[in-house]
C-alpha cells in the first residue's frame, strides 16, 4: 500500500513530512527505530526535518495505530512498525530489539483487574546482557 493511502486509511493527512518519514519506515520490513535513527535516515535521504518534527510524526503514527511505542527506560524509546501482538528481546549493550512472536510466551498470575478496567495488551521485554544476538 502506498504511504499516502496508508496515512489516509489511518485518519492522517498525507503531508509531505509524513509521506517522507512514512516512506522510510513502511517498506514492508518490521523495524525498531528511535527518533534519532529516523532523523539520520531522513537526512541521508535528503529529507530536511527537525528532531521535533520526527518525534511529533512518530507519535502521530503511534496514535493512529501505524506504529507501537516501546519505552525501555527514561532515556530509551523505540518505535516499532510491527503493530501485531508480540514481545521483545532487548540487548542492553547494543540497544538492539528483536521480536518474539506473541504466542511464544505465556503470562500467568496477572493481578486482579480493577472494576471498570480491562487489559488492552500484555507486552514482555526480555532484557539480555552480553551481546550474543
Amino acid at each position: 500500500m502506498k504511504v499516502e493511502n496508508r496515512l489516509q486509511s489511518a485518519g492522517l493527512r498525507a503531508t509531505p513530512k509524513r509521506i517522507a518519514i512514512g516512506g522510510l519506515l513502511f517498506d514492508g520490513r518490521d523495524r525498531h527505530v528511535t527518533a534519532d535513527d529516523v532523523a539520520v535516515m531522513a537526512r541521508k535521504n535528503g529529507v530536511r526535518v527537525s528532531l521535533a518534527t520526527v518525534y511529533n510524526t512518530l507519535n502521530q503514527f503511534v496514535s493512529a495505530g501505524l506504529m507501537k511505542r516501546i519505552t525501555l527506560d527514561t532515556d530509551r524509546t523505540y518505535f516499532d512498525t510491527n503493530v501485531s501482538d508480540h514481545h521483545h528481546l532487548f540487548f542492553e549493550e547494543s540497544g538492539v530489539l528483536h521480536d518474539i512472536p506473541g504466542d511464544s510466551i505465556r503470562v500467568e498470575g496477572l493481578p486482579e483487574i480493577p472494576v471498570g478496567s480491562r487489559i488492552s495488551a500484555v507486552e514482555v521485554i526480555v532484557r539480555m546482557s552480553g551481546d550474543k544476538r
